[in-house]
């Protein structure tokens, strides 16, 4: 009782955290003709109630795709019809064909604020509170309580959940997922990851991850025995799954393709691969976009060119985890592979908006009570990278407010700081394969207290000057390219030490249940 005491007080501080946040500004609030996310949804709403199903992805004189198309899978679609039905109870003219584009009220905000909010409830907070509850190691009361508050104050997901604006549907259907198969409930993982994936198609991030791990317990059952069952069983949990999600777009070919067009723009004369490094419009902080500071890639060579360097770059920098995790699957490499592959994506895929760095972060939650350290340090580096889409939607307060904060919470739960040995970073097996250079990692806890400790001081100056010092009329974008850069920095040697943590483990730690 005393365990579910304080997780409940957990959930409230998180709660009021994010309501807190869902006072403030959204994305386009005011800002005419095409608003912002919040506007996509609500659009999307006012199309899947008023149209019939065959003509939401349809251009059509009542569904202009230029303004706010749907351009995510079914799943979405179904929500965003279910919120439109409820909203019509409430007030009609909030989803009123063409006459309610661009409504704004404070009712309205309230209705589409407690709809996030439902979601969160829903879905992704239960989700975390059985995961941080399935860890071997915070079996203490205090311990699952103060996982769990750390995860749900992570301050990038709830600053662009409950303030830019958006759904944390997938990547709660996502974290339902890995904690299914953390307890071998490998249908239901598959049939939970399917749900994420036909509800936002960006969760292809963790699709690899996915499928190299449930092929490893395969190929580690026998492919003429159990694994065959068990690769049967997962092809038809697959099968079925999509086949439920599409099935009202399933009695006409052309309705599926144009749902697929929609959701990637083969139509742009790029193939379906393509979708995941199409070219990057703001400063994301990936490599391509940090290195067109120096050098405009787009003058050296053509589109198809960047496309294939993208994907080469991007295929090689995930290919030695998931061989890795396929030969060796364990969950604790799957979790890091969850983030390695992300990250992959993320920072060598010609991305469209810095909002995907979510999809690494998530996983990252996941390994807090396992690495406190690094894990704070890559969620707090993640939410500055995305301080220019904040500033641009009103959100510094809560920036400013939230961050801080839950680096305190890490501090006071994990002594972070105090947590900086090879060991404690889970790079002891990699320590003892440099043999001569091993009496180098005895200064090492120093070494990385004091990057650290570097690293907050350049994000607390960089947010300070983004946000008080105009720039120069000759250099616009000067903060949002030096944020963009310096977090593309930090990833990768993010990247770089996920990868070793990785490579270097030992094969009796992977068969940990879980971490």
């Amino acid at each position: 009782m005393e365990k579910w005491s304080l997780m409940t007080i957990t959930v409230l501080l998180a709660l009021t955290v994010r309501w807190a946040v869902s006072l403030g500004s959204y994305s386009g609030a005011g800002k005419p003709p095409m608003y912002g996310d919040y506007e996509a949804q609500r659009h999307w709403q006012e199309i899947t109630y008023n149209l019939p199903i065959r003509q939401w992805y349809f251009n059509t004189s009542d569904n202009n795709l230029l303004y706010w198309g749907l351009d995510y899978p079914p799943l979405t679609a179904y929500h965003s019809f279910v919120c439109a039905y409820i909203a019509k109870l409430i007030n009609p003219d909030w989803v009123a064909l063409h006459t309610s584009r661009g409504y704004e009220s404070q009712p309205h905000k309230l209705f589409m604020r407690t709809t996030v909010f439902v979601a969160d409830l829903m879905v992704y907070i239960p989700a975390v509170i059985l995961y941080c509850f399935s860890l071997k190691e915070t079996s203490a009361k205090k311990k699952v309580s103060t996982c769990a508050l750390c995860i749900l104050l992570y301050p990038g997901l709830i600053l662009i959940d409950h303030g830019h604006f958006q759904y944390p549907l997938s990547l709660g259907l996502a974290l339902w997922a890995v904690l299914c198969l953390s307890h071998d409930w490998d249908l239901l993982g598959s049939m939970a990851f399917c749900l994420a994936l036909n509800y936002k198609q960006m969760e292809l991030y963790h699709s690899l991850p996915f499928f190299c791990y449930l092929l490893g317990k395969c190929f580690k059952k026998g492919l003429k025995g159990k694994g065959l069952v068990l690769l049967t069983k997962l092809a038809g949990t697959v099968l079925l799954s999509f086949a439920a999600c599409w099935l009202p777009f399933g009695t006409d070919v052309e309705q599926i393709m144009q749902v697929l067009r929609r959701l990637f723009p083969i139509d742009r004369g790029l193939i379906i691969t393509d979708y995941l490094f199409m070219s990057f419009q703001d400063k994301v902080a990936n490599i391509w976009c940090s290195l067109s500071v120096l050098i405009k890639i787009k003058n050296v060579i053509s589109p198809r060119t960047q496309l294939k360097l993208s994907f080469a770059v991007t295929f090689l920098s995930l290919l030695p985890a998931c061989i890795k995790l396929t030969v060796q699957p364990s969950l604790r490499g799957f979790k890091f592979a969850l983030v390695t592959c992300a990250l992959s994506f993320f920072l060598f895929s010609f991305q469209v908006h810095e909002k995907s760095i979510l999809l690494v972060a998530v996983p990252v939650c996941l390994l807090i009570n396992e690495i406190p350290f690094m894990a704070t340090w890559f969620l707090l580096v993640s939410t500055f990278s995305l301080l220019p889409l904040l500033l641009k939607d009103g959100l510094l307060l809560a920036y400013a407010v939230t961050t801080p904060a839950f680096l305190a919470v890490c501090l006071a739960s994990f002594s972070i700081l105090e947590k900086t040995s090879a060991e404690d970073l889970q790079l002891k097996a990699f320590s003892l394969s440099l043999k001569g250079y091993v009496s180098w990692f005895k200064s090492f806890p120093r070494i990385v207290r004091s990057l650290f400790l570097l690293s907050l001081s350049l994000m607390a100056v960089l947010s300070v000057l983004s946000a008080a010092v105009p720039p120069p009329p000759s250099l616009p974008d000067l903060f949002p390219v030096a944020v963009s850069v310096v977090s593309c920095s930090h990833f990768l040697l993010f990247l770089v030490y996920f990868n070793v943590v990785i490579l270097w483990d030992s094969k009796n730690r992977g068969q940990k249940k879980m971490s």
